[in-house]
């Protein structure tokens, strides 16, 4: 027997249509879109589907993305009756992950990272901050290189050859310039609004913790890998905590999924629109199934499981 992940994509995956099949096709995914809708109060399958700016605003993104994470989630368990053996999201995914594993429910996962969102966006002038993602160099060494330097940081360590670091602009060219000469392939910076999983997103992190006191959290029913410490979480009263922390800390992908494939994992399943994650499993594992979901006919790879 498989023992299956459903493993969730971050911010920067999202683009105009990204689950617009399972909203018109399936009962499930209509519900699931028309009460985030009533939720939010606005129209998540106009922003999801028609072509607009706000998708890309990330106060709108990450309720958007995770909207989509869990409806496409509940059309796959309930058609195809997979369920996981662990769970686990990058970054905004580990919201569709919470859901998954029954953390949270759907409506207060959606809720919230409509307000992570927001304070995410509002935590730092546009301009002040930056990323990039650094090629091709071990992450030891990167390490190296920053711990000497103030105002930089890893924000994700997504596979071997990938990491992306994050803080001040100055800081981020400065050390790109570090990089590049220690060795990295490319250093490219990054379209985004902010200086995401840096310190100086850390009060942003503290007013989520103030925003998470009011979410009913569970004991998980299905195991899930945590980005901060990319352990499972089997304690309920560390769920808030990771996620506040998870705003201005480093995301552990990498290590993720090395604690799933440690413990027998060797399927996963990465539900969402694009391929992010299937292409840091080629690097990461090579010999383990990955199936993405993203359209309904995807599901038809699963018919083996």
């Amino acid at each position: 027997m498989s023992r299956i992940a459903f493993i969730f994509p971050g911010q920067g995956a999202q683009y105009s249509g990204m689950g617009q099949d399972f909203y018109e096709q399936t009962t499930i995914g209509r519900k699931i879109y028309d009460r985030a809708s009533g939720l939010l109060g606005f129209s998540v399958p106009e922003l999801c589907f028609e072509k607009n700016d706000r998708l890309d605003i990330t106060e709108y993104t990450q309720a958007a993305m995770v909207t989509t994470g869990i409806a496409m989630m509940r059309v796959l368990e309930a058609e195809k009756g997979i369920k996981p053996d662990v769970t686990a999201g990058l970054s905004l995914g580990e919201y569709c992950a919470l859901a998954a594993a029954g953390v949270m429910s759907d409506g207060d996962a959606i809720l919230t990272v409509r307000q992570r969102g927001i304070l995410m966006q509002e935590a730092v002038p546009v301009g002040v901050g930056a990323m990039a993602a650094i090629l091709a160099l071990d992450a030891s060494k990167i390490e190296e290189v920053l711990s000497g330097m103030e105002g930089v940081q890893i924000a994700n360590y997504n596979c071997p050859g990938q990491i992306v670091i994050s803080g001040k602009k100055e800081a981020v060219e400065e050390a790109n310039e570090k990089l590049l000469a220690a060795g990295a392939k490319r250093a490219l910076m990054l379209n985004v609004s902010g200086p995401f999983h840096s310190v100086m997103l850390t009060g942003a992190g503290e007013k989520l913790g103030e925003v998470l006191k009011g979410v009913e959290i569970s004991s998980p029913k299905i195991p899930y890998v945590a980005n901060v410490t990319a352990e499972y979480v089997t304690d309920e009263s560390m769920v808030k905590p990771l996620l506040e922390k998870q705003v201005y800390s480093s995301v552990r992908w990498q290590q993720s999924v090395e604690t799933m494939l440690a413990d027998g994992v060797d399927t996963f399943i990465e539900i969402g629109p694009g391929k992010t994650l299937a292409g840091f499993m080629k690097k990461i594992a090579r010999d383990v199934k990955v199936f993405n979901i993203e359209k309904l006919e995807d599901m038809d790879k699963l018919s083996d499981l």
